[in-house]
């Protein structure tokens, strides 16, 4: 017995030898460069050392730029000796002049140790987790602790999502809301899904069972509401606006655009292909009408048609505007500091701004007046002509020339615009927009291909016939090209002149003279010539009537809309990059490509905007999906799973659930086929949204801005949701859909409009009650209610609004003209209850769909019976206060004011 003791010890004694031994000289726990080194760096030391500054030779921002030798000749961190690495050394110097961070205050221990450490593991490099690909993630199973399972239908989890959120919640000792009310539910998921509150039928039958959750999700989604709520959200990515923005922020025609966007989302266009057709959708084969309006996303850059302005000036600003709204909106990245200096903070190169650049600095536009290219909407007559030219074309010529004609007709491209002309003499630009030479005038248009053309159209103006213009072959000795006479036109005239083939690339000089009209006068103003190829079949039955037909389509005004164009091979532009930005500084030319630090490139793809595109929504790519995620899901909760909604680099807010974040991008690309409806419609049918979003003590101290999502979404509606949902509930609203954007109500004085002569011109009849989506935005004088509550100018991309709380927000819903209309017809519905009490339980639940409580009840009840004996006492009272209706007593207006404080109760401003 005493042997099988000792023996017992001897045994036990050995194993905590072993296990002292293997606590010694076990390997310590890895440094994880991307959440535990780079913030130190980002924090500390960056700005010195990476980015803009390279301090002593040495940068943190790069990998091998880390690792490389400094201005001392030796690298300053040497992977595995800290020891002896420079870089650690200077951490715990004693002078403070030699001491990093230079004259800030010295990193604590833990910073100081978790750095040695790293550089000892062997300074292992990592990418931020945003810039890897997401990774298959197991849904964590439900704990039995919990007492919840999916198979409890009164339970919290309702889907795959609450696994995750459950599973946070519990880790911090926290548990799940109560589910909300039914009709708390249902008018939180309208709202979300379309904007505006459920209607009585479809609230109904949820409330008293005859339909499911599901089934009303489902409704909404395939409602035409659901595409115009969440366009409003899209538009603000494509900083969609009326007016061109600057100075001038004259008028311009881009509905269209917002209209595709309405229709694509109703449809459940896939999010890739969405991508796609907005970015590159004229590279499409054979594109279609509304791929080519897609490609508007990008012409919603700003216009300056102020005059001294240089065009190429404002074109290069909208190239630029291009590549930074594309990276923001699709991946995340807070890409425009790239144009000065290589990224601070992550790795994207100074030189990789401008291969992105390249593709987008080919398009057709260029700053000009009239918003070239615009794509033309022809009657459906016309169009019939149209197609009838191309028939033409194609059976005597051939599909290639018939092709180019057909383009011309479509968005009249490719020209050459006026402002290209050069050396002017006795003429000038005039307004910054036209050619106008002078008796004896003349300049140069610099290379010029006119494909052999024996023709030359030319767009122009003139008040003065008889002005006769040649044209000759690179100067005033050259060959004469074409000489013809110009005379005085209706308007801006497009005509066609006989013009000697050449098939090589030319300058072309210009002269213009006219003895008869005094020096000073222009003999004309150009817009832009244009050359297209030879049609060999003129002789050929039909050609007259053909040619005819064209030239007459070519001056119909028509509707169009601004839309993007590639160039041509003979009109390519070079790329350059920018010397520290400056568009006037130019270095090496650079071709178009991506970020090394991201996917690769797919060699099958196409160097251009359609071959970018396809990049950006390639399933290797880690950011596309995860960004639309994220951003959808601070549609439906007020907080993305990344705060920082415009940055997912190593500076923006760390997710709060990365395996959902990750799941939801991986089942959004992969099992929903990058349905934006199934992913909306995954999150709403969570128990997470489900919730009841009341507060609590515990809730608020452990969790005030719901990142754990313990309870339900509970904000402020959008500007547009404000507006729409007062019209819906006093019944004004209209259900009309597209078309030119409505001006509705505002106060008088918005406007004051320089140089266009604009107007705010009311609209009539169901126009003035139409969605806030169709409202008429001006960039410099933007809708003034949806301002006061947040909405923006669309000037550049808006990824995220700032959500404030102002006075001036109860001043609009107080007393904007629209919001006491609104107050008024509800009234009018409030009037017909048998009493007072009753009236203002039917204004209430109209409002809010939900009965109200005695506190409130008796609290509105005595602001009638004040505002009632008020008007009573003064009857002029009642007109001051509804202008807008002439057969008003003082009951109405009573009620009106009692509406109208519903209509500003948190519970009607607020999703909860």
């Amino acid at each position: 017995m005493k042997n099988k003791a000792y023996l017992f010890l001897l045994i036990m004694g050995a194993l905590v030898l072993v296990s002292a031994v293997w606590m010694m000289l076990k390997p310590s726990d890895t440094v994880d460069f991307s959440a535990d080194i780079k913030p130190i760096l980002n924090k500390n030391c960056i700005t010195c050392h990476g980015g803009v500054k390279k301090s002593g030779g040495f940068s943190l921002l790069f990998e091998e730029e880390a690792f490389a030798n400094t201005e001392s000749g030796e690298p300053a961190i040497i992977p595995g000796n800290a020891a002896k690495s420079p870089f650690i050394q200077r951490l715990t110097e004693s002078d403070p002049e030699l001491r990093m961070p230079y004259k800030k205050s010295k990193l604590s221990e833990e910073e100081i140790e978790l750095l040695t450490k790293w550089v000892d593991q062997g300074a292992k490099w990592g990418k931020h987790w945003a810039y890897t690909l997401p990774e298959n993630v197991d849904i964590p199973e439900a704990t039995q602790s919990a007492g919840i399972s999916s198979d409890d239908s009164g339970g919290f989890i309702k889907n795959d999502i609450d696994h995750f959120i459950l599973r946070t919640l519990e880790n911090n000792d926290l548990e799940p809301s109560p589910p909300a009310d039914l009709n708390v539910l249902a008018r939180r998921v309208s709202m979300d899904l379309t904007g505006i509150p459920p209607d009585d039928s479809l609230f109904n039958d949820f409330i008293t069972g005859k339909i499911t959750y599901e089934n009303m999700v489902d409704e909404l989604l395939s409602r035409d509401a659901y595409g115009e709520k969440w366009a409003s959200w899209w538009l603000d990515h494509a900083r969609y606006a009326d007016t061109k923005g600057y100075e001038k922020d004259l008028g311009r025609t881009m509905w269209q655009y917002r209209d595709w966007v309405i229709k694509s989302l109703n449809q459940d266009m896939p999010y890739d292909q969405f991508t796609i057709e907005q970015l590159a959708g004229d590279l499409l084969p054979d594109p279609s009408a509304d791929q080519l309006i897609a490609t508007a996303f990008h012409r919603n850059t700003m216009n300056n048609d102020e005059g001294g302005t240089e065009d190429e000036e404002f074109r290069v600003a909208s190239v630029i505007d291009g590549v930074n709204t594309t990276f923001e909106v699709w991946q995340s990245t807070t890409i425009g500091c790239v144009q000065c200096h290589s990224h601070t903070y992550d790795p994207f190169k100074n030189k990789e701004y401008y291969n992105l650049m390249a593709f987008f600095n080919n398009t057709r536009d260029e700053d000009t007046s009239e918003d070239e290219p615009n794509l033309r909407f022809y009657s459906e007559e016309q169009q019939g002509e149209v197609d009838q030219i191309y028939q033409w074309i194609s059976k005597n010529e051939n599909k290639e020339v018939a092709k180019a004609y057909n383009n011309f007709l479509q968005y009249s491209e490719p020209i050459y615009h006026a402002h290209l002309a050069k050396n002017y003499t006795n003429g000038n630009l005039a307004d910054t927009k036209w050619l106008a030479l002078r008796d004896n005038g003349s300049c140069y248009l610099p290379d010029v291909y006119t494909q052999g053309a024996d023709y030359m159209y030319l767009k122009y103006s003139s008040g003065i016939d008889g002005t006769k213009v040649t044209i000759r072959k690179d100067n005033a000795d050259g060959e004469i090209l074409a000489q013809i006479i110009t005379n005085k036109t209706k308007g801006r005239d497009i005509q066609k002149f006989p013009f000697k083939k050449t098939n090589e690339k030319l300058n072309l000089y210009i002269e213009a003279n006219n003895d008869k009209i005094s020096p000073k006068t222009p003999t004309s103003y150009i817009s832009w010539f244009a050359f297209l190829p030879e049609i060999k079949a003129k002789k050929n039955s039909g050609y007259a009537q053909i040619d005819d037909s064209f030239m007459k389509l070519l001056n119909t005004n028509t509707p169009t809309l601004p839309i993007i164009i590639e160039n041509p091979d003979y009109l390519k532009r070079t790329t350059q990059v920018f010397e520290r930005g400056n568009w006037l500084m130019k270095t090496d030319t650079v071709e178009p490509a991506t970020p090394q630090s991201l996917n690769a490139w797919n060699d099958a793809w196409p160097k251009n905007r359609l071959g970018l595109s396809k990049w950006l929504v390639s399933k290797e790519n880690p950011l596309t999906a995860r960004t639309l995620v994220n951003r959808v899901w601070q549609q439906i909760y007020g907080r993305g799973i990344v705060a920082s909604l415009e940055d997912m680099g190593s500076q923006s807010d760390p997710p709060t659930h990365p395996e959902l974040l990750d799941w939801l991008a991986l089942r959004f690309m992969n099992e929903h086929n990058w349905s934006i409806k199934a992913l909306i419609k995954d999150m709403v049918m969570s128990g997470t949204y489900r919730q009841s979003s009341k507060n609590n003590a515990k809730l608020y101290n452990l969790d005030p801005e719901n990142r754990l999502y313990a309870r339900g979404p509970r904000i402020r509606l959008s500007a547009e949701q404000i507006r729409d949902q007062a019209l819906a509930v006093s019944g004004l609203l209209s259900t009309k859909m597209y078309g030119p954007s409505v001006m509705p109500p505002q106060p008088d004085g918005i406007w004051q409009t320089v140089y266009n002569g604009g107007n705010w011109v009311e609209s009539q009849g169901e126009d003035k009650y139409r969605k806030a989506v169709y409202t008429y935005l001006k960039r410099t004088s933007p809708y003034p209610s949806f301002l006061t509550f947040d909405a923006g100018s669309r000037e550049v991309s808006t990824v995220r609004r700032t959500v404030t709380n102002t006075p001036l927000q109860a001043l609009v819903t107080l007393n904007d003209p629209v919001y006491l209309e609104t107050a008024y017809h509800l009234a009018k519905i409030m009037r017909q209850g048998k009493n007072v009490d009753s009236s203002i339980r039917t204004g209430y639940k109209k409002a809010v769909l939900a009965d109200i409580s005695d506190e409130k009840l008796g609290a509105l009840k005595e602001l009638y019976n004040s505002s009632l004996s008020d008007f009573q006492e003064k009857p002029k009272n009642i007109k001051e206060f509804i202008p807008f209706e002439t057969d008003t007593d003082a009951n109405l207006a009573a009620l009106t004011v009692v509406a109208n404080a519903i209509m500003n109760l948190d519970e009607f401003l607020t999703k909860s």
